[in-house]
């Protein structure tokens, strides 16, 4: 998922891909779609928690020589906001990648992804709850039909089992992943004015470091994670290389330059996309079976954000 970073220049004009904002932004989005795929692919070949602790760990090494002189230039800004960058790092990197790996375990790719649309909904009902951010009409109604395509799919198509409270394990772990992603997203408006290198490599090294933690205290300890290491199979090395590389950096940055050549508004709405690749990625991928249900929640879904956003982007 996206850090939303402020859009610093990465460069100048090219002539290649990086002048292409929608084609990076696709790429974008369906390298944060494949982090759904690669939690699945994880299961049985990777601990979650290793897979935490070598992404981050991974990602922060490789980043940090590239945003030296960036971090010197910012660090009395770092050091002000230290507080700040380790909740952007611990609850939208950290927990928030925790709970999707761990519902791998107990829900198909498929629901993973389609249940990660609930992030809009979040944010768009705490930027009211907490800022009075004003709703139209047409927006609450795109929300509705999106909470009824997520409700089919956390019920596998039984409504009925809401009544019971009778809800899969893994999708109410995804949904409880987005609220956390939600919050991160409203934090991002305190977010301290630094250079985006800076801001993602220690906000990468908080989500490292929230990783140790999170395997230390729920994960079985660090001697659960040495004792892991041994035990990861090559496609969960490959896993690991993948996470680190593409949705962590290359997303990160394809991004920032996304925002940069069209800006945020528009940039953002390619981020709705993420839920499809997840969903096509486990399909053609995991060879995972699209069920009835999965039509009628994401033609809901998709109906609801169509309105919701077409709405918003009316009204401002």
């Amino acid at each position: 998922m996206p850090t939303h970073p402020s859009a610093a220049p990465v460069g100048g004009r090219t002539g290649g891909l990086l002048d292409r904002p929608y084609l990076i932004l696709v790429l974008t989005v369906a390298f944060w779609g494949g982090n759904v795929v690669a939690g699945k692919a994880a299961v049985g070949h990777i601990d979650p928690y290793a897979l935490m602790i070598l992404r981050w760990t991974g990602a922060f090494l490789f980043v940090l020589p590239f945003a030296l002189r960036y971090l010197r230039r910012d660090l009395p800004v770092l050091k002000a906001n230290w507080w700040l960058l380790a909740i952007y790092g611990g609850l939208g990197f950290a927990t928030f990648n925790m709970l999707v790996y761990i519902a791998a375990y107990f829900t198909s790719g498929v629901n993973n992804a389609l249940d990660q649309v609930t992030v809009n909904i979040f944010v768009m009902g705490l930027n009211f709850l907490i800022f009075r951010t004003r709703v139209k009409l047409l927006q609450l109604v795109g929300v509705a039909i999106s909470i009824m395509g997520v409700a089919v799919t956390a019920t596998h198509g039984d409504l009925t089992r809401i009544l019971a409270l009778d809800i899969n394990f893994g999708d109410l772990l995804v949904i409880i992943a987005c609220f956390a992603y939600a919050i991160y997203s409203l934090l991002l408006r305190y977010r301290p004015p630094t250079h985006w290198l800076s801001f993602l490599t220690t906000t990468v090294a908080a989500a490292a470091l929230a990783s140790v933690l999170f395997q230390a205290f729920v994960g079985g300890g660090l001697a659960s994670f040495i004792a892991a290491v041994p035990g990861i199979t090559p496609l969960g090395w490959l896993i690991v290389a993948y996470t680190v590389l593409f949705p962590s950096l290359i997303s990160q940055f394809f991004y920032v330059r996304g925002v940069e050549l069209i800006g945020a508004n528009r940039a953002s709405l390619f981020i709705n996309l993420i839920p499809f690749f997840g969903a096509l990625g486990s399909v053609l991928i995991l060879g995972e079976r699209l069920e009835g249900f999965h039509f009628a929640a994401g033609g809901l879904i998709i109906i609801g954000i169509v309105l919701a956003e077409w709405s918003a982007r009316r009204s401002a």
